[in-house]
């Protein structure tokens, strides 16, 4: 099957200026500051040596022997190199010092800021799988410290916010399967009376199990999505991609038979990653099933494992029909399907794709979506290598 190869537009080159920082307009202002007060200084002292100067001058000519022209002519020269003398040394002092401020501004500049870059810091690490942690910045109750209390009475009130919706998620999934099991048993009840059913009854049955499968498939994934979001693994081990892959393409056999469909796949043995098994288990076989749901009679799927860095990659194409990419990037919400077919359809609740980026950022990964230029969609998801000292995968 061939591929056209895609063109790689060449990267402009640009130029860009160094970012002006806070600390260094600070320096600037710091310094910009010191000349100003010294050249008024400077400025100030010359008047003043001058008519001081002056006076004592024309003082001390008047008891010489020279001739009173002649002794005002040296007067008159001697206080002109004098002046002169001391505005180039003040004005090379005042350079020297212009230097040693600004040097001195930048180092004040940054003990000012140094709360700043912790604050940025702290809160930079903080995500939504790690809102119980807070800056806890010490220090006088300054503006600073108001502010680092402020962002930390923000991060309280936005984990009390994300944990209630965890826990509505999950209670709901889980107090919703009792009434589901009371109506399938009163269904069951129903239908094994003894003696024939009308055909309106048999249709109104299929219709009915095909409901409560549809809904029971909807309150896993809800289930899968809050233990996703919250982050906490009872089953964390060591796993290969490749091997999670497999399974789930063996567990699609039936489905790929019937659209008649090749699998391609590209294995990478040191593609391991450390997570919960059946969360990983769930999002490649989430995966595997929007690539067959959502591709043609005869067409093909490639998976492919790899390792770039400190992360393991798999990528799931499959061909199909020419996507937007518009549309595609909202498929990772929840609830949202391509085109009119968004919610409630046969093929699935909406939820395949956003518990799978829900389950690639609680291990530390993301998931990427591109449409292909030739019809079908790239799925791509990327996740932390395991430790070299857990890279032994269980049998």
């Amino acid at each position: 099957m061939s591929r056209p190869a895609a063109k790689l537009a060449e990267p402009r080159v640009r130029l860009r200026m160094p970012a002006r920082s806070v600390r260094l307009r600070l320096t600037a202002l710091y310094g910009g500051l010191f000349l100003l007060s010294g050249a008024g200084l400077l400025a100030l002292t010359y008047v003043l040596v001058r008519h001081a100067t002056a006076g004592a001058s024309v003082t001390r000519g008047t008891g010489s022997a020279v001739t009173p022209s002649g002794a005002r002519a040296m007067t008159a020269t001697s206080h002109a190199v004098d002046l002169h003398q001391l505005l180039v040394q003040s004005a090379i002092a005042l350079a020297v010092m212009a230097v040693a401020s600004a040097a001195l501004g930048w180092v004040v500049a940054g003990r000012v800021l140094a709360p700043v870059r912790t604050i940025t810091a702290r809160t930079r690490r903080i995500s939504d799988d790690s809102l119980h942690e807070r800056l806890a910045l010490q220090g006088p109750d300054d503006e600073v410290k108001e502010l680092a209390d402020t962002i930390d009475a923000l991060l309280e009130r936005l984990e009390a916010a994300f944990e209630a919706q965890r826990r509505f998620v999950a209670n709901a999934a889980h107090e919703l399967r009792t009434p589901m099991a009371g109506l399938r048993a009163s269904l069951d009840v129903a239908m094994a009376k003894p003696g024939p059913l009308p055909p309106h009854i048999e249709t109104l049955e299929d219709r009915l199990r095909a409901g409560f499968a549809q809904v029971d498939r909807l309150l896993e994934s809800f289930l899968a999505l809050a233990r996703a979001q919250q982050g906490r693994f009872a089953d964390a081990c060591t796993l290969s991609l490749d091997d999670i892959a497999s399974a789930a393409i063996a567990r699609q056999g039936d489905a790929i038979s019937r659209l008649n469909l090749t699998v391609e796949e590209d294995a990478c043995p040191e593609g391991v990653v450390e997570g919960s098994e059946t969360l990983l288990s769930r999002m490649v076989e989430n995966v595997i099933e929007n690539a067959i749901d959502h591709n043609h009679p005869d067409g093909w799927i490639h998976v492919t494992a790899s390792v770039g860095g400190r992360f393991a990659n798999l990528a799931v194409e499959n061909g199909g029909a020419v996507l937007a990419q518009d549309d595609v990037d909202a498929l990772a919400m929840p609830f949202r399907r391509l085109g009119a077919d968004r919610t409630g359809s046969e093929k699935g609740a909406g939820l395949g794709l956003s518990i799978v980026a829900s389950i690639a950022e609680a291990h530390g990964g993301k998931l990427e979506l591109r449409a292909r230029a030739d019809g079908g969609l790239r799925v791509a998801i990327e996740l932390p290598l395991a430790s070299p000292a857990r890279t032994e995968v269980p049998a």
